[in-house]
């Protein structure tokens, strides 16, 4: 008797097409939104803002993937409740429909449309979509990533002095830190997934975040950054896992790779739970 077989699930390529796919269409729909006056926002439970436009390209994103193929899939949004049944599926697909609502609200152009596939812990395809920009950064496990389909790479930096950095200024300036860092070209943006294709198209050399940061802010840009050639880590240097029960990160480096043990070494005297220092 033949044993019966299953449906292949989608390659990574395949997977991350239909990212790019998903991405576009829910970065269309909310364009019209961007610097419209009468745009409806609020506030959630932890201050942050979210927004009408949020709210669509959330429904749109669950509405193009999760069905043929990917009905079976888990599900992780920031704009919807956690379905724990994600961590008994093979693979979840992890949203951030507008990462950088702030300043899409403003009307800036630094808000992105985020996406990633994980199977495992490990991030397999991925999307950040930047509309206002029209640029596409993307890439699947194994296969690199691209920037409106042409490959991208991190930059050669390999010092502190003188690196592009993402990062808030604020931060390198606390007088807590044991060394002063030395003179940085320092610059921010407000999506975490934007900061980290910034550093995988090598427009700037480094990022991190002292802060915990959720799977949709980190997956998308983690994989796009690695398959470039920068390292990705927490702030202590061990590698990013995702889809777990509790979805996030203690915090985020991601730098090229020259720039990155130079990074890490900074951060060495760090706790594990940065949130006991935020105190």
């Amino acid at each position: 008797m033949l044993a019966i077989k299953r449906n292949a699930l989608p390659t990574f390529e395949n997977e991350r097409d239909a990212l790019i796919g998903a991405a576009v269409e829910a970065g269309h729909a909310i364009m019209p939104m961007w610097r419209d006056v009468s745009l409806d926002v609020w506030a959630k439970d932890d201050h942050s803002p979210v927004s009408e436009a949020d709210l669509r390209a959330n429904q749109i994103l669950k509405e193009v993937l999760l069905h043929g193929a990917r009905a079976d899939y888990g599900w992780l949004s920031e704009e919807c409740a956690d379905d724990r049944s994600r961590l008994e599926r093979e693979r979840t697909i992890i949203v951030d429909p507008i990462d950088g609502t702030r300043a899409f609200v403003k009307g800036e152009d630094g808000f992105t449309v985020c996406l990633a596939i994980t199977e495992g812990k490990d991030v397999i395809a991925s999307v950040i979509y930047a509309p206002a920009r029209d640029e596409i950064f993307a890439a699947a496990r194994g296969a690199g990533a691209s920037l409106n389909g042409k490959p991208i790479a991190a930059s050669d930096c390999e010092g502190l002095e003188a690196c592009r950095m993402l990062a808030q200024k604020r931060m390198f300036d606390h007088p807590a830190w044991p060394e002063r860092w030395p003179s940085m070209d320092i610059h921010y943006r407000n999506s975490t997934s934007d900061r980290m294709a910034g550093v995988a198209a090598g427009r700037f050399d480094g990022t991190l975040a002292l802060v915990p940061k959720a799977d949709w802010d980190a997956a998308p840009g983690a994989l796009i950054a690695e398959e470039a050639g920068a390292k990705v880590s927490d702030h202590l240097g061990r590698p990013l896992r995702f889809d777990r029960p509790k979805p996030e990160q203690p915090g985020l480096v991601c730098a090229a790779p020259g720039l990155y043990p130079h990074v890490i070494q900074r951060l060495s005297h760090l706790p594990a739970d940065l949130r006991s220092i935020q105190k």
